[in-house]
């Protein structure tokens, strides 16, 4: 509890004794505003941080005062000196280490001096003038390093056995990291747990159990297989029947069954595939008509802008009118533009489905070979199936006769009916020989017109080829002739008075040594608007020369 000091003569003394220079003597005053009838500072309010209820807030300023036990008193240290140095805090510390106290301190004085910071389990005294103490809680710890620093003094002795400077650090201690170790884990599981108990809950419910096989279970399975509403669940049982291996010789008849039926939905899905593309189709058309209606609309913004940014309206709207349309003009076009590009994108998708239609629906005209491949594939898929519907056919056409070979006793009713299956089926089975017939001679036959197209194709290549060719070196024979078209022309208008086709040929050589006098005469003679031949000199001196004459017909006019 502080106590209010009337002189500062007192507070010089009281530090003398503990071996500290006085500030403040004489002229010099300890603060300026200090006011010596109160004892305190005028414009600080006291703060003890060991009082109860409060906890130090190391971001403010603390004053640190006198404290006064029963046994001793605490003086605080110099403001001016920088705060003790204090070690790591080691994980959960609750234990402190205090050295310089007095040789005359006891256990009970120590008491006095940390109890007010919280409750106290144990005190470790040693002779050498420090000691540790151990605490309940954590935050204890920080109220105890706030003593750091402070003189101490028993009674009123001034002996140096009554007096000391307290060093108050962080202490580690095989039973706060025990302790703290044992936190540390209790957190860890209760946050397994935690996890646990979220991972149980986002976990999805385990499918129901499938049972195995039997016979009764399979006559179920058989009648859910062919209906639609129930065929996903029944095809999961049945995969995990032949996952699980549960086939063999005796139902093997049974499972064929279950396989043939479920091949039989591939129609119906087929269907409903065709019915969802109609559907997508019919929605692209929709959208497409709402995008042109929106396109038209922007179009007819656009339109309004362009008319206003005529001089007509423009000169009558403010510089902030012109330039608010002006921005609203470009976006208007920004997004139109992009709306066009959809609608294009749209409609070239639109074009190349069409084309593919076409082709399909027009083989004959486009690609005869890839239509004849498309249909002979057909027809062995359709041969395959008829095959597969002809030994399931044999397959109960066997066990008949085996149901009726074990029941040997006279034909009753069940016999007349299996023998009237078994005709039937023997006729289906000479329908299906028959029609199975028809389709190896009329995939024999689609073979044979594939070869003969793809011979035509062969051939068509060729011919396709050497045209190519053809017109390769009619277009090369064309350019050189350009060539020399433009080397002559240039060459003769140089020379006023004509030149001989030997001199042309000569130059000519320099740059194509391949080059003959027959063919540059054929070049100038197929020329006459441009090239024109004359005779020159007299009696045995005449002679023909070529001269240039293209420019004749411009300076006429």
């Amino acid at each position: 509890m502080p106590v209010p000091m009337a002189d500062a003569n007192a507070w010089a003394t009281a530090m003398n004794n503990l071996g500290m220079p006085p500030l403040g003597l004489g002229t010099q005053t300890l603060m300026t505003d200090y006011d010596p009838n109160l004892g305190m500072m005028a414009d600080y309010t006291s703060m003890n941080p060991l009082m109860p209820g409060l906890g130090l807030v190391p971001d403010i300023p603390v004053i640190k005062e006198i404290i006064h036990c029963k046994s001793c008193t605490l003086f605080p240290p110099n403001p001016n000196l920088p705060p003790p140095a204090t070690r790591d805090r080691p994980p959960g510390c609750k234990t402190i280490f205090v050295g310089g106290l007095p040789e005359n301190s006891t256990e009970q004085t120590i008491d006095e001096i940390f109890g007010p910071c919280g409750g106290i389990i144990a005190i470790r005294k040693s002779k050498k003038n420090f000691c540790h103490i151990r605490f309940a809680e954590e935050f204890t710890v920080d109220k105890a390093l706030y003593l750091s620093g402070y003189r101490i003094r028993m009674g009123s002795s001034t002996d140096k056995k009554d007096s000391g400077r307290l060093h108050v650090d962080f202490a580690q201690a095989r039973d706060d990291l025990y302790e703290w170790e044992c936190y540390q884990r209790m957190l860890a599981r209760e946050e397994r747990h935690r996890r646990k108990i979220e991972e149980d809950l986002m976990r999805p419910p385990s499918p129901p159990p499938i049972v195995h096989y039997s016979d009764h279970e399979c006559s179920l399975l058989g009648d859910k297989i062919k209906e639609d509403g129930q065929f996903a669940e029944a095809v999961r049982v049945l995969l995990t029947w032949l996952e699980r291996g549960e086939v063999n010789r005796r139902n093997a008849n049974n499972f064929y069954s279950m396989i043939q039926a479920s091949n039989s939905h591939i129609r119906r899905l087929m269907s409903e595939k065709a019915q969802h593309e109609k559907e997508m189709e019919e929605a692209k058309e929709r959208f497409k008509t709402a995008l042109s209606t929106t396109l038209a609309q922007f179009e007819q913004i656009v339109s309004v802008f362009q008319a206003a940014s005529k001089q007509k309206a423009w000169d009558h709207f403010t510089k902030a009118q012109r330039k608010n349309l002006d921005v609203w003009r470009k976006q208007a076009q920004e997004i139109r533009n992009l709306q066009n590009e959809q609608l294009m994108g749209i409609r070239q998708e639109k074009e190349m489905e069409m084309s593919d239609d076409d082709m399909e629906d027009h083989p004959h005209s486009k690609h005869p070979e890839d239509s004849a491949v498309s249909q002979a594939e057909a027809l062995k898929e359709e041969n395959d199936s008829l095959r597969c519907q002809l030994d399931a056919y044999r397959n109960e056409v066997e066990l008949l006769k085996q149901e009726q070979n074990n029941n040997q006793p006279a034909r009753s009713e069940e016999d007349n009916t299996h023998s009237q299956q078994l005709s039937f089926l023997q006729q289906a089975l000479q329908g299906m020989q028959t029609q199975l017939i028809k389709m190896q001679e009329e995939l024999r036959r689609r073979e044979a017109e594939l070869e003969k197209s793809l011979e035509e194709k062969q051939q068509m290549n060729k011919e396709v080829q050497t045209l190519k060719e053809g017109l390769q070196n009619l277009q090369s024979q064309k350019n050189t002739e350009k060539t020399q078209v433009g080397i002559m022309s240039t060459f003769l208008h140089v020379h006023p008075f004509g030149a001989s086709l030997e001199y042309i040929c000569s130059y000519l050589q320099r740059l194509d040594s391949k080059i003959s006098t027959g063919e540059v005469e054929a070049l100038l003679s197929r020329l006459p608007c441009t090239f024109r031949q004359e005779l020159t000199g007299v009696g045995a001196s005449l002679e023909k020369r070529w001269n240039f004459c293209g420019f004749q017909g411009i300076r006429s006019l």
